[in-house]
């Protein structure tokens, strides 16, 4: 009996994996993003799709851990400093927009003509935006460290706190609830109070001592089962202290943002998270309950579309009210509009006490993951019709009829130092770029660059591309870089080309487009930095030089080889390391 439980363990692990192997590549490659495959998989194989799994809320029970895990992975990134510099943001923009819509969201069910106590706490379920989706999409697109991202993590802080006092308003609103006094409500605010001070004491005084003493052990597998514990541990902790685990985690992890563990416990945890998380998104997906959409599916679209509409006007409100931009305030709506799965914690208790009933709390669930699902679906869109940002041209010149020895296309940081030593020399030279604030910096720095797009012939022509001597190519983008070249070579034969390569490949492909003369940007100055460290060595400057020159010599003939080969060619010509690693005594 124990083996068969065990097989079945092993096909349940099998078809999850399974699940998610084939849908997210799939959903990525089509441009919808990971989040939505793995909630198409889980649909797919959920009770409501192919039947594999017939309880999904005890999957999704474990795969909460994945968001436990992620915030504290998110909580390493903020150190203590960078968290009290948001907290104007926590605070001030985090309250206010749940605050306005617990009040609005709430009067959404009073509209459909369910008792007053029952839609507020519907309304204020919906009002906690899914950190895991929101996390996970932000992460993928590269903007929790930017500005706007920081905005949007401190709100989820903030809902994430909100857990509390909105557990305490379903234990209020709760038939016999009002009976509460003022002590208990006060003891229930100074147990969470009491859990963070105790946490905070635990991570400033224990636990990086812990981790030096682990460390000193060399045993690499404690240091991965201490930094499960601790975060774990941090999240039951505030747990009990009737606070959410995802906090206790985040919270663990500022705590640990300064130590010189940091980078370790990242690398431990992070295996687990993106499991777990995913894990999480799959028990999701297969919740969706298509028997109560099919049951009621006017009452869950109306109910999806109000609280959405509602929750993204007052989103984008406040963004405004507190001088947000358009463009970000959008974004922001489209990625915080759904609800979350705190919201299923909050509907559970008021399950527990009768605020709701069992078709009720089936429904909401039902809208939160409708809304959920469509969160991906909406980013999707949002990206593919939003306007392209105008750029001012205010103060910009385009080329016309210019002329000169050498033509520069592209000024970022490669071609602001190629042009030193020609201007040194009093070469005439052009310079043109498609960056309007770039251009407007270079100006203030006594630099005159001319606005335009280097891929298109007319640019080229009045920027004097066809009475240059030489075009140097040194544009950010190695496909425009090659598409620059390719044009120049075709269209101006007499002009000498060189450009900027990325790297040896695109150098190999730049040479075969007709250019005279590449530079891989890293080449020579890692070469300088590497004789820079033999220095410190002390070996002889001029056995430095020597050592270089052989270092080009060899890179010269084996790039020589590459040409007529591919990029194995010349290997032999490499120095290695593999013979001569020095390892430390045990």
């Amino acid at each position: 009996m124990a083996v068969e439980s065990a097989g079945v363990d092993l096909v349940s692990v099998v078809t999850l994996l399974g699940a998610a192997v084939v849908a997210v590549p799939v959903f990525k490659r089509i441009g919808l993003g990971s989040v939505l495959g793995y909630l198409a998989a889980g649909l797919a194989i959920g009770p409501f799709g192919f039947g594999l799994f017939s309880d999904p809320m005890a999957i999704l029970g474990v795969a909460e851990l994945g968001v436990v895990m992620f915030l504290f992975i998110i909580g390493l990134e903020m150190e203590p400093s960078k968290l009290w510099a948001m907290r104007r943001d926590i605070l001030g923009l985090g309250l206010l927009q749940v605050a306005v819509c617990v009040a609005v969201l709430g009067l959404v069910g009073v509209a459909l003509g369910y008792p007053y106590a029952g839609s507020l706490v519907a309304g204020a379920g919906f009002t906690l935006t899914s950190t895991a989706i929101v996390m996970q999409m932000l992460q993928e697109r590269g903007d929790i460290s930017a500005p706007k991202g920081r905005r949007i993590v401190s709100i989820l802080l903030l809902e994430d706190l909100a857990i509390v006092p909105l557990l305490a308003l379903v234990a209020f609103l709760a038939p016999g609830g009002e009976g509460l006094t003022l002590v208990d409500r006060l003891v229930g605010v100074g147990t969470g109070i009491g859990a963070i001070a105790v946490l905070v004491v635990a991570g400033v005084y224990l636990l990086n001592p812990m981790f030096r003493l682990l460390a000193a052990s060399r045993a690499r597998e404690v240091m991965t089962a201490a930094a499960l514990l601790v975060v774990l541990g941090s999240a039951l902790w505030m747990q009990l202290g009737g606070l959410s685990a995802a906090m206790g985690a985040f919270l663990a992890g500022v705590l640990l943002s300064e130590s010189s563990f940091r980078h370790q416990l990242e690398a431990d945890v992070e295996p687990f998270r993106g499991i777990l998380l995913g894990l999480f998104f799959l028990a999701v997906g297969m919740a969706l309950d298509l028997s109560v959409i099919a049951d009621n599916w006017r009452l869950v679209a109306v109910s999806v579309a109000a609280l959405m509409v509602l929750k993204a006007a007052i989103i984008y409100g406040v963004a405004r009210l507190n001088k947000a931009g358009h463009p970000e305030a959008l974004e922001r709506t489209v990625l915080m509009a759904q609800g979350g799965e705190f919201a299923f914690v909050l509907y559970s208790a008021a399950f527990s006490v009768g605020l709701l009933n069992v078709e009720n709390t089936a429904i909401l669930n039902t809208i939160v993951i409708v809304s959920m699902a469509l969160t991906p679906v909406m980013v999707v869109l949002h990206d593919r019709l939003r306007p392209v940002p105008k750029v001012s041209l205010d103060g910009l010149e385009a080329p016309d009829g210019l002329s000169g020895q050498v033509l520069i296309v592209g000024f970022g940081r490669f071609g602001q130092i190629a042009c030193q030593p020609l201007l040194a020399r009093r070469v005439a030279i052009n310079i043109i770029d498609d960056d309007a604030e770039m251009i407007r910096a270079a100006e203030t720095f006594g630099f005159k660059v001319w606005f335009g797009d280097g891929t298109r012939l007319d640019i080229l022509k009045a920027a004097g591309a066809d009475r240059a001597r030489a075009v140097v190519i040194a544009t950010d983008k190695k496909e425009t870089t090659t598409r620059i070249a390719r044009l120049v070579r075709h269209e101006f034969p007499n002009a000498v080309v060189l450009a900027r390569a990325w790297d040896r490949a695109h150098a190999l492909e730049l040479i075969r487009e007709g250019v005279d003369h590449q530079m891989r940007e890293m080449f020579h100055s890692a070469l300088a930095l590497g004789g820079e460290v033999l220095e410190v060595l002390g070996v002889d400057p001029d056995e430095i030089g020597a050592i270089s020159e052989g270092v080009i010599k060899r890179d010269a003939e084996r790039f020589a080889l590459q040409m007529t080969g591919d990029i194995y060619s010349g290997k032999s010509l490499i120095i290695g390391n593999a013979e001569h690693t020095v390892k430390a005594a045990s």
